[in-house]
């Protein structure tokens, strides 16, 4: 019996590709140097889709193949999907939820605490030679902070628990109470920022979040205010927060993601009171290995008959 036929978008790391190779034929976009007639060649013969990072699934793609049954994403965001288009076509979608949770919760912390305590910037003080001349000046402290988590899914969960042993009072923003935890809700973003001073982004990108934390946010979030995102750097109006960083409307940030990565704005690089990661917040060996089997186990399973691991929300699959 022939394998069914996988195409993989971009570069993926080895452990994915040698997975899929394992189980499947497997197609590289890539490579193709013809791609009109691939997809009229090969097109045809495509069941299965390998993406995330910048291998995007959008509705152009997935119209060219007409037996496509999955796509599977690298990633617990899969706003480079076009899950609309997939799910009128009845196309199961999944991504590497769960497995990535820690890691980033880990790094939103370690991430907020960089910049409350300036620890990239004391380092470089150090190295400078600076502190032969004089102490570093002291810094703004998380004591006595309240931190607003917009986003209190799986990863924003992870981020309060880890808030709450640090002693911070904690609130949250989303599009609906729940029941099950014991944060204060706001059903107003722009209420919460104002009774917080620290906003962590944990929400996903898409049209529904495009740009929500914006200029009157950021204003609420006021002068001693911090905002972390860990979340989709869509959600963030840029050059609102360029602004408010410049003016000191905010008193800083810490971003792990950007609107048009991987290029960032020149004027962020420039300030010296914000931290600035390269979207590495699952990206450790053991977290990302775990999210690439993921990615071949959802595969694997949906042509074992035995269906979708980790569907998205939107994807057309029964739910127990």
């Amino acid at each position: 019996m022939s394998k069914p036929d996988i195409l993989l978008v971009r570069p993926i790391m080895p452990l994915i590709e040698d997975g899929l190779t394992q189980h499947f034929t497997l197609h590289k976009l890539a490579q193709v140097a013809d791609e009109s007639a691939f997809f009229r060649e090969v097109g045809p013969r495509i069941r299965g889709v390998a993406a995330g990072g910048a291998g995007k699934a959008d509705r152009a793609l997935i119209e060219k193949l007409p037996a496509l049954e999955i796509i599977a994403n690298f990633g617990v965001g899969y706003d480079g999907i076009d899950v609309k288009a997939a799910a009128e076509r009845g196309v199961i979608v999944t991504n590497t939820p769960d497995v990535l949770t820690d890691e980033v919760a880990d790094l939103a912390l370690g991430l907020l605490l960089a910049t409350v305590r300036q620890i990239p910037q004391v380092d470089r003080y150090l190295r400078a030679g600076k502190w032969l001349e004089k102490p570093y000046p002291l810094t703004a402290t998380l004591r006595e902070r309240k931190v607003g988590i917009l986003g209190l899914g799986r990863i924003g969960k992870a981020i309060a628990e880890r808030c709450a042993a640090f002693g911070l009072d904690i609130a949250y923003h989303g599009r609906s109470r729940q029941a099950d935890v014991p944060y204060r809700y706001y059903d107003n973003l722009l209420a919460m920022a104002r009774d917080v001073d620290v906003l962590m982004v944990v929400a996903p990108g898409g049209a529904a979040t495009h740009h929500i934390v914006n200029a009157d946010v950021l204003t609420a979030l006021g002068p001693d205010g911090i905002l972390i995102n860990v979340g989709r750097g869509s959600v963030v109006d840029e050059k609102a927060l360029i602004a408010a960083l410049r003016d000191r409307k905010i008193l800083t940030a810490g971003l792990d993601v950007f609107e048009d990565e991987p290029r960032v704005p020149a004027e962020l690089i420039a300030m010296d009171h914000v931290v600035l990661l390269p979207h590495v917040g699952s990206a450790s060996v053991y977290t990302r290995n775990a999210m690439g089997r993921l990615v071949v186990d959802n595969l694997v399973s949906w042509f074992e008959g035995k269906g979708p691991k980790t569907p998205v929300a939107e994807t057309p699959w029964p739910r127990k």
